[in-house]
């Protein structure tokens, strides 16, 4: 893959995350939200503090993917999040698949570039003091 459109998938990748937190506060805060949102989502959120947890996860992991700043780190926290909203609207809500398929590709790209910082979780011994 070249630089540049690395450059752009992370980019891409953390306006959606950055979009989608900001959006979501719009929804804590009783407001109309700026996008559309998934209705089976914010289904899932029963209790306030889980919503505003993640919706201020995925804040922080898209500015950290704008500035290009611990970019291993966000790809690692968004993981879960990224893999909830595929699993969401292929079981629950089809109404935003598209999106979230773009997002898992767009997602597995970075894991792929990045995928020497990860090597070091798979050992099978690692070392207590290096």
């Amino acid at each position: 893959m070249t630089k540049l459109l690395v450059h752009i998938i992370r980019l891409l990748l953390g306006i959606i995350f950055l979009g989608a937190g900001v959006n979501g506060y719009f929804v804590i805060f009783g407001l109309e939200p700026l996008t559309e949102t998934s209705d089976e989502a914010m289904a899932l959120f029963e209790f306030d503090y889980l919503l505003v947890f993640v919706k201020s996860f995925e804040v922080l992991c898209g500015i950290l993917l704008l500035v290009n700043r611990f970019v291993p780190l966000a790809l690692a926290a968004l993981s879960p999040i990224v893999a909830n909203i595929f699993l969401l609207h292929v079981f629950h809500g089809h109404s935003l698949l598209p999106l979230a398929v773009v997002i898992v590709i767009f997602h597995c790209c970075l894991l792929f570039v990045y995928r020497r910082n990860f090597l070091l979780l798979f050992e099978k011994k690692p070392d207590l003091f290096t």
